[in-house]
């Protein structure tokens, strides 16, 4: 019964929350977001915490005529769903009110404040849903709210171009999932997700297939991944900075959650192709980002084009894990999808904080353009630090987690040895090469970010001096950037939390080749080999036992006899290195000479000039450039001369160079599938003259059609049937 208490209080709150919105004034509402937007992220995070623990529960609400009961559960994979969006749910609902507070006069807080607890229903609504009614009702409700706020702060004379944009595509999503769900459930014979699990084990394979590429596309689409990412890097912008955290922290994971829920649960695959699939779509989601990353100076552009790439990786995770699960290979498909869920966490702590300091860049200096940023680590200290943080957690540097997630990731694509198809061996390798790159271009990316917006001469023109972040900001950013540093010091304990989940989902688990019990055992009781248990306790495995709680604090892949150990390491010994190394280098750096020799201080050298002025500084477009001519072949701009002549025809005035940016995905794939859709239509278009005699041919071919599909078997009427109705209505048409 605590299940279903937690989470009546929880919709308790939100209801609260949304009625009250109305009731008090919009400053007052501000506070009703945080303090009630905390108590409801609270009893989330305790149900999805008692459904990885096993306490789930299952219920029915009500009976719909010819669709059944609709049932809601918690286990333990909805439960590490609804954990991870607690904890981006919860700053979220902190910083809001020191957020928002910048646009009192501006915007309806109350509109915000009902919409906000909306999309926390919606959420616990999608991961509870045990049917597809259910399922279908909160993800078309989640996507409706998710439009609302991202347009939330635009006004009348916007572009509402982006926030339609998402919609579209989402809707577009929302249609392949429905069909999904109803191929599946029209060979189950029921709604429920308990139907569904058994009618997906012996469904056939072409259907199961045509399942898997519907499912996947719908959800790829909520989730971001190439070519159905267009939506993110539009709709980021313009929504606030508020929105665009819980929009990449929390609502981009649904997609992931759906693709697993359907492809891992309701119907396992059971072929190498869809992990495959997964895996290459993955890792090009993951390098296209990264690259147009690079490319962008708005910040929470280029956050959202980075939550393309991290979603990318989360996918080749689980396409990964798919192709193992795929070969009964459980323990390295529970690596993979360990890996996988731990960068989905990594992601949705880090691209939260990140967004954080994006908007309280944005609201205390008016502009997120990082070329006319610059020296703000003086003025705005707080934010500086915590944005270094989740800057170096989002590029897999140690301590911090986005390195125990990418290091993991990086480790189960190295596993292709296992497999037995050379075709599968060549394409793991190739992944794992690209996400390679994939992660030293985010480096570079964020280094751009960091060092262009805090570091250096300010190009603001002064309106720094008024900047400030308020506390409930710096308090949620706070938060955030402990859990960066968590994630990344204490990986064994994260591990066996996410085993919960993916124990389920294998049927094994994978604590035990994972983390090894350094911490429970002794080398006498033979929980571990002597002799493995003796080369790490010398090494220092075993360091911190009878402190610290848990098996241990070393993470590695204990393979078979001959090779007993397939890569180790631990972050949390690392730390202690590192503080050490830069410990000792500032002492020899800075205190050391420091008695020998006296410093003195002179003006820096500026190629001869009395001072350096703002305007000759390094930029974010030219620190990036370097990587936009390496790829101008994904890049590929349009450049258009329009040029000026005098005299003569013989001496040019002016010359104008306009670059005219193609993203890739739409001059590859949407471009082309765009036009070859209006030659359609204009061709049918043509059908439409006003004719009379044509109108009656079109009635009588069709009328025929049908007399004719009646001789027809009836496993080749859908197919046939609709082919010749087009081709007799075309050739009626030219005769005519």
């Amino acid at each position: 019964m605590i299940p279903q208490f937690v989470l009546v209080v929880f919709l308790a709150l939100c209801l609260s929350g949304m009625v009250a919105a109305f009731v008090f004034s919009d400053r007052k509402v501000l506070t009703l977001v945080a303090w009630l937007g905390v108590g409801a992220s609270l009893a989330m995070l305790g149900a999805g915490a008692l459904g990885i623990a096993g306490r789930g529960f299952s219920f029915q609400l009500w009976t719909v005529a010819q669709m059944g009961a609709l049932s809601f559960s918690i286990d333990s994979l909805s439960g590490l769903f609804m954990c991870v969006s607690a904890l981006v749910f919860l700053p979220v609902s902190v910083y809001s009110e020191g957020y928002l507070r910048h646009y009192l006069g501006l915007f309806s807080m109350r509109s915000f404040c009902a919409c906000y607890f909306g999309m926390l229903i919606s959420v616990v609504l999608v991961l509870t849903a045990a049917d597809v009614v259910s399922f279908l009702v909160g993800w078309e409700l989640m996507s409706i709210i998710g439009y609302l706020l991202v347009n939330h702060q635009r006004r009348g004379q916007e572009d509402p171009h982006p926030g339609y944009m998402m919609l579209t595509m989402g809707e577009a999503g929302f249609v392949a999932v429905t069909l999904a769900f109803l191929v599946l459930a029209a060979w189950s014979g029921g709604l429920s997700f308990s139907s569904l699990r058994l009618g997906g084990l012996s469904i056939s394979f072409p259907v199961r297939w045509f399942v898997f590429l519907l499912s996947f596309f719908g959800f790829s689409v909520k989730t971001g991944l190439v070519p159905f990412n267009r939506w993110l890097s539009k709709a980021h912008p313009v929504a606030p900075a508020n929105v665009s955290a819980f929009l990449s922290g929390a609502l981009l994971n649904l997609g992931i959650y759906g693709i697993t829920r359907f492809n891992l649960d309701l119907a396992p695959v059971t072929t190498l192709g869809p992990g495959l699939i997964m895996l290459v779509t993955g890792t090009i989601s993951a390098l296209v980002g990264i690259l147009y990353a690079n490319r962008e100076n708005d910040m929470k552009t280029m956050l959202a084009e980075s939550s393309i790439e991290n979603m990318g990786i989360v996918s080749a995770g689980l396409g990964a894990g798919m192709v193992f699960y795929s070969l009964h290979i459980s323990v390295l498909a529970g690596i993979a999808f360990v890996a996988a869920f731990y960068h989905m966490i990594n992601h949705s702590v880090y691209k939260s904080l990140l967004f954080f300091g994006a908007g309280s860049i944005d609201a205390a200096m008016g502009t997120r353009d990082m070329n006319r940023l610059g020296g703000l680590i003086r003025f705005l200290p707080w934010t500086a630090a915590f944005f270094l943080v989740g800057s170096l957690s989002i590029s897999a540097l140690p301590p911090f987690g986005g390195f125990v997630s990418e290091w993991l990731t990086l480790q189960a694509l190295l596993q292709s040895a296992t497999l037995s198809s050379s075709g599968a061996r060549v394409v793991f390798a190739l992944c794992g090469a690209a996400l390679a790159l994939t992660a030293a271009l985010a480096v570079t990316c964020f280094v751009k970010t960091y060092a262009m917006s805090f570091l250096g001469m300010s190009r603001s023109n002064g309106r720094e001096l008024n900047a400030h972040t308020d506390v409930s900001m710096k308090m949620a950013m706070g938060f955030l950037a402990i859990l960066c540093l968590a994630l990344g010091l204490l990986p064994t304990y994260v591990v066996p939390m996410l085993d919960r989940s993916v124990s389920n989902l294998v049927h094994t688990s994978t604590i035990d080749a994972l983390v090894p019990p350094f911490f429970t055992t002794t080398m006498e009781d033979g929980s571990l080999p002597a002799a493995f248990s003796a080369e790490f306790h010398d090494l220092g495995g075993q360091v911190g036992r009878g402190i610290l709680p848990g098996r241990g604090l070393v993470v590695l892949h204990r393979g078979g006899p001959l090779n007993p150990v397939v890569f180790a390491m631990s972050t949390s010994y690392t730390v202690v290195v590192l503080v050490f190394l830069l410990g000792s280098t500032y002492l020899l750096v800075r205190k050391w000479p420091a008695r020998r020799m006296l410093s003195v201080r002179k003006p820096v050298w500026a190629g001869g000039l009395s001072s350096l002025s703002p305007e000759l500084t390094y930029t974010a477009t030219g620190f990036s450039n370097p990587v936009a001519v390496t790829f101008s072949a994904v890049f590929h701009p349009t450049r258009v001369e329009d040029s000026s002549e005098m005299v003569g025809h013989h001496f040019r005035m002016a010359i104008r160079r306009l670059v005219k940016e193609v993203h890739v995905v739409d001059r590859l794939v949407l471009d082309p599938v765009n036009t070859r859709i209006h030659e359609v239509a204009n061709r049918l278009a043509r059908m439409h003259h006003g004719r009379l005699n044509s109108y009656v041919a079109y009635i009588l071919a069709t009328f025929l059609t049908i007399l004719l599909s009646a001789r027809i078997p009836e496993s080749y009427q859908l197919t046939i049937s609709p082919c010749v109705i087009v081709i007799i209505v075309l050739l009626a048409d030219r005769i005519l």
